[in-house]
């Protein structure tokens, strides 16, 4: 798969601000309507604080459209619409599991975190003004990510896990943030090395490893997510970061044996740590036998709980506020935030939910393609297959396909880093998708040329 944006360029000419705009409206609506019925199923009248949920999103909704329409008229008209539309869902979600725990309110936190996030959004579509000054900083934001994953180990760990900062009532999660700051680099790296990846180095049958210089910082992306995995506790961090890398490194050289040494690379590790380290051992033994407790007298654990909350919802579900979702426990705002639209919306719903998140990914991946430089294209694969590698971990733990991670679910789920960095990720893609679907320079009269390949045109 060769990434040159000026092979197959995406459509170029009017912004479409209009559309997003009617999106907006319907994205806004739909989240006001299940805030309604949300309160409606709880206590048959509308809740108190309808009005200023509609008055936030609608507001937040608003501005982020106008720095669209005026800083970047040009972008996809389904990407901001879409974060609206899941941001808005999210806080619904947590308004009605609020009702459960009504000494842990955590929707007004929210929707100031979402504030947040859309306040980043516009600065980052304002101040941002071409990707490509990213790229001379890509060695200092993978230093940065490196510092930023290695602070929590620094502080106690919660739910045996160390990836919170904590200090004076106030939590960060520091590797929200720099899975966006090591995707930069990884798309820096591989734009400028992509050749010699793909077609140095020694021949071992039909394979070719590249030279060690070359291949160095692959393993070395390797020891990191395993390092983080040991130190950190943290699963889904590691195994995102290395699915961003394998994906990168298959888009850039096209080679498709990366993505078997990739997972070949991540399953050993995993086994590794698994079976040494007690915390992620005992997430495996739970997903290897999530009924045991109900076997052994203990009653059932959350993935048990969760998988009833699936079965109990259907085709169709309970209804949104109808469901049991108390009895999941305390990650049920978090973790388990998908096991309430399973058990409530059903499998539509989850269909519904799951089509939503496919849309940023499609929207990246066609941005790519029209981006003429190579930087660009696979920045735009990196930040697309964040948030569908992150939806893939956290929906395969929750359902029991694979050991839980602990991750957040993009916008759904409670917690104020995740909420915020995946604005930023919208707003990159805004960038992205604003200068591949704008109107270039006419090339000049004269003889016709060989396009440039993808290297050759990073600037």
């Amino acid at each position: 798969m060769v990434v040159d944006g000026a092979a197959a360029a995406a459509p170029r000419g009017a912004g479409r601000r209009g559309v997003e705009l009617a999106l907006l409206l319907g994205a806004v609506l739909i989240s006001v309507c299940g805030y309604l019925v949300v309160g409606v199923a709880r206590s048959h009248a509308v809740p108190g604080g309808a009005l200023r949920y509609a008055a936030g999103l609608g507001g937040l909704a608003l501005l982020a459209h106008l720095a669209v329409r005026f800083g970047a008229r040009h972008a996809d008209p389904l990407l901001l619409p879409t974060a609206v539309l899941l941001n808005g869902l999210g806080l619904v979600l947590i308004f009605r599991l609020d009702l459960e725990t009504a000494r842990d309110r955590a929707a007004p936190a929210q929707l100031v975190w979402s504030a947040l996030g859309v306040t980043l959004f516009i600065g980052v579509v304002a101040v941002l003004r071409d990707h490509r000054v990213l790229q001379r900083y890509a060695y200092g934001c993978a230093g940065l990510a490196l510092a930023l994953m290695v602070v929590p180990i620094l502080f106690p760990a919660v739910n045996g896990a160390r990836i919170w900062i904590r200090a004076a009532g106030f939590s960060l999660q520091p590797g929200e943030f720099a899975k966006v700051l090591i995707t930069v680099f990884f798309a820096a790296y591989l734009a400028a090395n992509r050749e010699a990846l793909a077609h140095t180095g020694t021949a071992v049958g039909r394979l070719r490893l590249p030279a060690g210089r070359v291949l160095g910082p692959v393993v070395g992306i390797w020891l990191v997510s395993v390092g983080v995995l040991v130190l950190e506790r943290d699963l889904g961090t590691s195994l995102l970061f290395f699915g961003v890398f394998v994906v990168l490194l298959y888009v850039a050289t096209g080679r498709a044996w990366w993505i078997a040494v990739g997972v070949l690379l991540a399953a050993a590790g995993a086994a590794a740590v698994g079976t040494l380290e007690p915390h992620v051992h005992g997430r495996v033994q739970d997903w290897l036998h999530p009924f045991a407790g109900i076997a052994a007298g203990r009653g059932p654990g959350q993935l048990a709980q969760s998988l009833f909350a699936f079965a109990a919802g259907g085709t169709f579900g309970t209804g949104l506020g109808q469901g049991h979702s108390s009895l999941i426990g305390f990650a049920l705002k978090s973790d388990f935030i998908l096991a309430t639209v399973g058990e409530e919306l059903g499998l539509a719903g989850l269909c519904a939910l799951f089509l939503l998140y496919a849309l940023p990914a499609v929207c990246g991946y066609r941005t790519a393609l029209g981006l003429p430089d190579a930087f660009g294209s696979l920045l735009a694969v990196g930040l697309a297959a964040l948030p569908a590698l992150q939806v893939f971990v956290i929906a395969g733990g929750v359902m029991g396909l694979i050991p839980l991670t602990g991750m957040a679910m993009p916008f759904l789920a409670q917690g104020g880093s995740s909420v915020v960095t995946n604005w930023i990720i919208v707003a990159l893609l805004v960038r992205l998708s604003d200068r591949a679907r704008g109107p270039r320079p006419a090339a000049p009269a004269g003889p016709a040329r060989a396009a440039p390949d993808a290297v050759g045109a990073a600037r």
